[in-house]
């Protein structure tokens, strides 16, 4: 019945976030100083990290797969989004493109959530039991665990979609500025209860199971920092824990309040809360796990001391 008299949608026109032409320079000028300041940060923060080898262990090799991961998460719309923007393009998308950035986004996020907790895990047991770090976080284990997570990951992105594939016919107009997959799923046609279905258990395995074991892992953490008894060094380790956690729970935060959160009666401003994980985020953490860290900022400024010398 919901198809009837509607025409099959075959191509998409993302509204953005904005439809005053002055506005939109404005936005363009923020989001690609963000993107510019989002591809230096993860991209000097992988230099750092691969070319030393001292820094060639289980937290800084994690750290690296999160830069990774977020230059292609934040490449998934960004460009996309600018161009829109410059009024290259309009907006408009087809199927295809549309269905491969929903399944793309949906893959690098859920890997983000799951790899933050990684990492949270690997501080805990670094803080907690420093003697047996190296035989608990071997090699073989986090290599087996970024392998299971993108693995799993892409195929818990795309398998919904292959099995019952969407047809839209309740307009082509995305009230967003990204095909993102809760605004897609009010396009389709008959039932969505099977897509409905899909999101909110997905976003429970990927996003509040890993929240949790950060919460449990920096719960954990802060309780081993007050056995410190250098007040110094409780004040230095606070601060650090406490930087991590406000980027984590701001990822954390605004994707549960998306995806967890009554799909069919989904307000307007999701599309303004998917700018805080889908592009502030990306461009943070570069710069929080790397100023927050002696050894990454040392590094960094010796690389960058040599490429002057050279230059010279």
């Amino acid at each position: 019945m919901g198809c009837v008299n509607q025409t099959i949608v075959t191509e998409f026109f993302l509204i953005g976030l904005s439809q005053d032409p002055r506005t939109e320079i404005l936005l363009f000028i923020l989001f690609f100083t963000m993107y510019l300041l989002t591809i230096f940060g993860n991209i000097i923060l992988i230099y750092t990290v691969t070319t030393n080898p001292q820094m060639h262990t289980p937290m800084y090799y994690f750290l690296c797969n999160l830069s990774v991961l977020d230059l292609f998460y934040s490449s998934t719309t960004v460009p996309k989004m600018l161009l829109d923007m410059l009024s290259i393009g309009g907006g408009r998308i087809s199927l295809l493109g549309c269905l491969t950035q929903m399944c793309t986004y949906i893959f690098l996020g859920e890997i983000e959530c799951i790899l933050l907790a990684v990492m949270a895990y690997d501080r805990y047991v670094a803080i907690c039991f420093p003697l047996r770090y190296k035989v608990i976080m071997s090699w073989k284990l986090c290599k087996n665990i970024t392998v299971l997570i993108w693995v799993g990951s892409c195929i818990f992105s795309t398998l919904p979609t292959n099995l019952r594939p969407p047809v839209f016919c309740k307009g082509n107009r995305i009230d967003h500025f990204i095909c993102e997959v809760i605004a897609l799923v009010k396009l389709v046609c008959g039932d969505t209860s099977f897509y409905e279905t899909i999101i909110f258990s997905g976003s429970l395995f990927t996003l509040l199971v890993p929240f949790l074991c950060v919460i449990t892992s920096y719960t954990f953490i802060i309780h081993s920092i007050l056995k410190i008894n250098s007040a110094g060094g409780r004040t230095k380790s606070f601060s650090t824990c406490a930087s991590h956690l406000a980027v984590v729970l701001m990822f954390y935060g605004t994707s549960t309040a998306m995806y967890l959160g009554p799909l069919k009666n989904t307000s307007r401003n999701q599309k303004y809360i998917a700018i805080i994980y889908g592009i502030v985020t990306p461009m943070v953490n570069p710069f929080i796990y790397s100023l927050r860290n002696k050894d990454v900022k040392e590094t960094a400024l010796k690389i960058l001391k040599m490429e002057c010398f050279h230059n010279r």
